[in-house]
């Protein structure tokens, strides 16, 4: 009768060992946590020169919310038109799934350290990392009545920084 007990204890741990493995995978799957120490720095060089390149038009400081972010964005205009931000000195957490947006100035989800949904505004792209100088392409048919600029968190709808811009 012992030797019954002992193999239904052994079968229990088998079969939870066999469900365990795929489920800790999926969670890692989900969560991805590897992503969550992405620590890096971007030094890219502004792309204008004197005073025929690009010029900027707008400009804001920074400001950290759901976490401390500091540095300037700048939003240039080259001579044919062309319009990039330029995100300078930034300094930010690392996190996984941080974009950067463009977003209204009078949105009040800004107020907030955490958006209840997704964030109204116009993508730019994935941060491409939490410290440094980095340059982002607007599209031509961006329209500046997106007057902030924020990095945001899409995993977790947390709202890292924020930018208000003004006239240069």
């Amino acid at each position: 009768m012992n030797t019954n007990g002992k193999s239904r204890v052994s079968r229990k741990k088998w079969v939870v060992g066999v469900i365990s493995v795929p489920v800790l995978v999926g969670a890692w799957w989900a969560f991805r946590p590897e992503k969550l120490f992405i620590n890096e720095r971007v030094t890219e060089a502004a792309p204008f020169a004197a005073n025929s390149g690009p010029q900027p038009i707008y400009t804001g400081k920074l400001e950290g919310k759901a976490h401390a972010t500091n540095g300037r964005a700048t939003i240039y205009e080259s001579t044919e038109g062309k319009r990039y931000l330029r995100l300078s000195d930034l300094t930010t957490s690392n996190g996984p799934d941080v974009h950067v947006v463009l977003a209204r100035a009078e949105d009040k989800a800004l107020q907030q350290e955490i958006v209840g949904g997704n964030l109204d505004g116009l993508e730019l792209g994935s941060l491409k990392g939490n410290k440094g100088d980095q340059n982002y392409d607007l599209p031509t048919t961006a329209d500046l009545k997106y007057q902030a600029v924020v990095i945001y968190c899409e995993r977790f709808h947390a709202i890292f920084g924020v930018a208000r811009l003004e006239k240069f």
